[in-house]
């Protein structure tokens, strides 16, 4: 029995939602909480984990064949994270022409002494210890995320440990 053409290929696109609705499902969470964690902002971490899911969905027939489609979801949100911070500070420089002052979210995230420290970290030691530490990736997979080798990554993630120690000993004396 012949099948129509339409039919074949509104079982294709059916087939391919379900998979992604899988993926959806399984990545969501952690990729929201990660990325909370990268932000401090509940609201920006769920619209980059959105987007960042969305693009995935875009590319689906490429993105599923992939190694790690997670890593391409996690690296598409950490590059969607960096230009956002890149586009706030041209349009932070160009409203308030560089006006000294303290980071308006260091002291939002200041509430949580984990946030704190974490925030205080340089970015590349907080992306490098959110992946390998609180996701559980491993350091090879965490270097193709950042597109780093994996030694790079341990140097990071040790240098973090070590920060985050440091900040919280200070809080907690």
């Amino acid at each position: 029995m012949l099948m129509d053409p339409t039919s074949r290929h509104a079982e294709a696109r059916a087939e391919t939602a379900t998979d992604f609705e899988g993926f959806f499902q399984a990545e969501y969470d952690r990729l929201f909480k990660a990325v909370y964690l990268l932000t401090g902002d509940r609201y920006e971490a769920d619209d980059i984990a959105q987007e960042s899911l969305l693009r995935a969905y875009e590319r689906w027939d490429r993105v599923a064949s992939m190694e790690s489609p997670a890593g391409y979801v996690y690296r598409t949100a950490l590059n969607l994270h960096r230009s956002r911070r890149r586009a706030l500070a041209v349009r932070a420089r160009r409203v308030f022409r560089l006006v000294p002052g303290e980071d308006p979210s260091a002291a939002a995230m200041a509430r949580q002494e984990v946030h704190a420290a974490l925030a205080q970290l340089p970015q590349g030691q907080r992306e490098a210890i959110v992946l390998v530490e609180w996701l559980g990736l491993p350091s090879d997979e965490a270097g193709r995320v950042l597109g780093i080798d994996a030694v790079s990554v341990r140097g990071r993630v040790h240098r973090a440990k070590a920060g985050l120690r440091s900040l919280l000993e200070d809080v907690d004396e």
